[in-house]
């Protein structure tokens, strides 16, 4: 078990402080040092041992959903004697990002993504063959709140204004970016200096097109991705409510605005399996954290809510859109 971050410490202000507004500069990390009062070399040995210990998936780019490529939440209902199995198949897929078990028939919850339509259709089809169990597929529709950004310290969500952004074509270089970024940052003195000698581009031409992402909304912050679970927040729940389409987006721009939700949209029913098209998430320390801020919620809804608790996690890491070739 990882050892309690304290408030006060370097590790906790890396955490807590830089999952967004991270210096897009050609020594970040030198940056973030000054402004903590350490050293680059002192910062960067603190994210490899936090990286070491999960406690974060990585340092990077978060891309807004339906900005690049294409991506869907999927579910499967698994025995539960092959769930494991089944589980394996699904997480060595690298198109798909996160895998978890739910309490629901459908216990088995991952994310996937691909370069398009096509490609996305394709790798759920690929699924659907090697494990025997149809996926059904709930692509977002419409974003109310997806950040998790994390404030360690009272448990809630960063609160940005919401940008909206368009789906744009990518360039072969922009494509190569992007591959190189899903992994996250190399945590190096000049890591834009390494991406830039990856990607054929300069270090000037790279950063300006980070910035440019960041400032028209494609990528949604820039900084350290946590792992929540590592960090504590080990209740995570899916509440999920049948609203009428004609009222999702006031219910939902109210629920997104509610303390402890950290993931709010909309995404399209896959009826007659699954009627739900509004998505809450909620992170907590425990479930009798979790409990009011759900009750919370139906009562603004004015709908009953499902809620399916994680169990095991799978995996965890970022989107990948774009191999690397």
């Amino acid at each position: 078990m990882n050892a309690p971050i304290l408030a006060e410490g370097l590790e906790f202000r890396l955490l807590n402080e830089f999952q967004r507004d991270f210096p897009l500069c050609r020594r970040p990390f030198a940056a973030i040092a000054a402004r903590l009062g350490s050293d680059e070399e002192t910062v960067l040995a603190c994210l490899r041992a936090l990286a070491a210990q999960g406690m974060i998936s990585r340092v990077g780019a978060v891309f807004a959903p339906r900005t690049i490529g294409a991506s869907t939440l999927a579910a499967m209902a698994v025995p539960r004697e092959r769930l494991e199995e089944v589980a394996a198949i699904v997480s060595a897929k690298p198109g798909v990002n996160h895998n978890y078990e739910r309490e629901h028939r459908f216990n088995l919850w991952f994310v996937a993504a691909a370069p398009d339509e096509t490609a996305l259709s394709a790798l759920l089809d690929t699924l659907e063959k090697e494990t025997g169990h149809a996926p059904i597929a709930m692509p977002l529709v419409e974003e109310f709140h997806i950040d998790l950004g994390f404030d360690l310290l009272h448990g809630g969500k960063r609160r940005d204004r919401p940008k909206r952004c368009e789906r744009r074509p990518m360039s072969a270089t922009q494509r190569r970016l992007i591959a190189a970024l899903q992994p996250g940052l190399p945590l190096v003195p000049e890591p834009f200096a390494q991406l830039a000698e990856e990607t054929g581009m300069t270090e000037e031409a790279l950063l300006w097109q980070l910035k440019q992402w960041l400032e028209e909304g494609s990528v949604k912050r820039f900084g350290v991705v946590v792992r929540h679970h590592e960090l504590g927040f080990c209740a995570n729940a899916m509440v999920v409510f049948d609203v009428p389409d004609e009222t999702a987006s006031e219910i939902g721009s109210r629920l997104a605005a509610e303390r402890g939700v950290t993931l709010c949209y909309r995404r399209a029913r896959c009826l007659p399996h699954w009627p739900y098209n509004l998505f809450c998430m909620v992170h907590g320390r425990t479930r009798a954290e979790v409990a009011p801020v759900i009750e919370r919620l139906q009562r603004l809804a004015g709908h009953p809510a499902e809620v399916l608790f994680s169990v095991r996690r799978f995996k965890q890491c970022g989107a990948r859109y774009f191999d690397a070739s």
